[in-house]
């Protein structure tokens, strides 16, 4: 279903990203990976191309609005349109409220949540050209509930799930679906090393892999699926659900 797609994917450079894009590469989509992290997103390219694709990558600051729109032109000059764009560029900073600086606080919303809008804007622009498209934003369950010390990244991610809503709104004329994915444990390191009480207090019986939230994608921006538009998706093994009470 995405054979011939233009799918592109911020935070590519590692982890869900990294899975995601190359995910859409194994299903025939033309790959377009954004991040910061030079050698990440060498690394992922490389890892696409060894498997037979290929995949375009640029490198981009997603605190710098003018980065944004100059790297979706290049997109634009590069592939002529935008099919499926997954948000899910993000970083966090875990540190009491009291003493969490506004320069840090402004990293967090302006890389996350601003960051989000303007690569979604920048996407609809192209896709509103060409018939429609799908816009995928990577959430968190930190938008649903919290840990000590989370306060600029649980807004940051609680903003991405409004902001999905309103724009699924806003494009809906252009045929621009816009969804939101809220991940909850997704172990992007050894996950061989977990322990059994890691996967036991999942309702799923498991902690969550990057291979989840890209078929949470496919589902997301298959075109068959358009009455589907403005919700967030939670993908956590269950957990959000279940009660936890000390014995």
């Amino acid at each position: 279903m995405f054979a011939g797609k233009i799918a592109v994917v911020t935070g590519a450079g590692g982890g869900i990203g990294r899975e995601v894009a190359a995910a859409y590469a194994e299903r025939n989509a033309k790959v377009v990976l954004l991040d910061l992290n030079e050698q990440g997103l060498m690394e992922t390219k490389r890892l696409i191309e060894a498997r037979g694709h290929k995949a375009w990558c640029r490198t981009v600051d997603l605190k710098n609005p003018e980065a944004i729109v100059a790297a979706f032109q290049e997109v634009n000059e590069h592939y002529g349109r935008v099919d499926v764009i997954i948000n899910n560029a993000g970083i966090g900073k875990w540190v009491s409220p009291l003493d969490l600086t506004i320069e840090e606080w402004d990293s967090v919303i302006h890389t996350n949540l601003r960051g989000t809008f303007l690569c979604a804007r920048e996407a609809a622009k192209m896709m509103k050209q060409h018939g429609g498209g799908s816009i995928v934003n990577i959430a968190s369950t930190r938008a649903l509930m919290s840990e000590p010390n989370s306060e600029a990244y649980a807004a940051s991610k609680g903003g991405i799930v409004a902001l999905t809503h309103a724009l699924a709104v806003s494009l809906s004329p252009y045929r621009i679906t816009v969804n939101a994915i809220s991940p909850g444990w997704i172990e992007t390191g050894n996950y061989e090393a977990l322990k059994p009480l890691d996967h036991e207090q999942h309702p799923s019986g498991r902690v969550g892999k990057p291979s989840d939230i890209a078929r949470a994608c496919f589902y997301l921006t298959d075109p068959d699926n358009d009455f589907v538009t403005g919700i967030n998706l939670v993908v956590d093994g269950g957990m959000t659900r279940k009660m936890i009470y000390e014995e």
